[in-house]
């Protein structure tokens, strides 16, 4: 790796620190949390890939890439949001995800900025996430054409987000349509059409049963103990 290449990437990190957070934001299962990659994960191994080419659109994968960063929760579709640092997406920054439906508990999860350059960027997802494994959003050149990609090598990280994720409505739609609705609003800002390439492939059917463990980190459960002892914490800051 040369000095050039090491100013892209994160700096190691053994568990996770949120130095701001947005009023509005849920902070939970982040701070103190570590990462998780595809190796410490529980469930099947995918990689999976979505692209949009940006016909007639008159932009460089560079110009992509930088709109991508600076407005990157504003291409997500309606139901969850991301809260970033005021450097942005930046190697080592870490980001705040809140999601889920009114009335129900907010889900709350995040993100560590592991690389970015002019042409890419890369999350990797603390302890407890819905899936472990690194995820890639990248722009480049096809014969004059500017395509978007979302690339993923992720394992579902315990027990519990297997079962959801091999479920049609919820691996197939809800994960899998998250990043074509992504791209296809991506797409749109530029005034190109929406159609998303997806490729789907399972890389390793078998589950690794000495990570089951990871059930007790599960963000989903943790996010529904948060928000039942939210009345608590109130009733502590008054009286503090």
């Amino acid at each position: 790796m040369t000095g050039r290449d090491e100013a892209y990437w994160a700096k190691p990190v053994r568990t996770l620190t949120v130095r701001t957070v947005p009023a509005d934001a849920v902070n939970a299962n982040v701070a103190g949390r570590r990462v998780a990659g595809a190796a410490q994960g529980f469930g099947q191994l995918w990689h999976k890939r979505f692209r949009v080419r940006l016909d007639g659109a008159r932009v460089s994968p560079q110009e992509v890439i930088r709109v991508w960063k600076d407005r990157f929760g504003d291409f997500w579709p309606k139901g969850a949001r991301v809260f970033l640092p005021a450097a942005g997406i930046a190697p080592g920054e870490i980001g705040l995800i809140n999601a889920g439906v009114p009335g129900a508990p907010t889900f709350a999860t995040g993100i560590l900025v592991i690389y970015a350059d002019d042409v890419s960027f890369s999350f990797i997802s603390p302890e407890g996430h819905p899936f472990t494994g690194p995820i890639t959003f990248s722009a480049f050149d096809d014969d004059g054409t500017t395509v978007a990609e979302v690339e993923e090598f992720t394992r579902a990280s315990d027990p519990l987000w297997e079962l959801l994720m091999i479920l049609p409505f919820v691996g197939g739609k809800i994960q899998n349509g998250q990043w074509v609705g992504t791209l296809g609003n991506l797409a749109a800002h530029w005034g190109a059409a929406a159609d998303v390439e997806t490729r789907i492939v399972c890389l390793d059917r078998g589950r690794q049963w000495s990570q089951a463990k990871n059930v007790w980190h599960n963000a989903g459960i943790h996010s529904a103990i948060h928000a039942i002892g939210a009345p608590l914490r109130r009733v502590a800051r008054r009286v503090d």
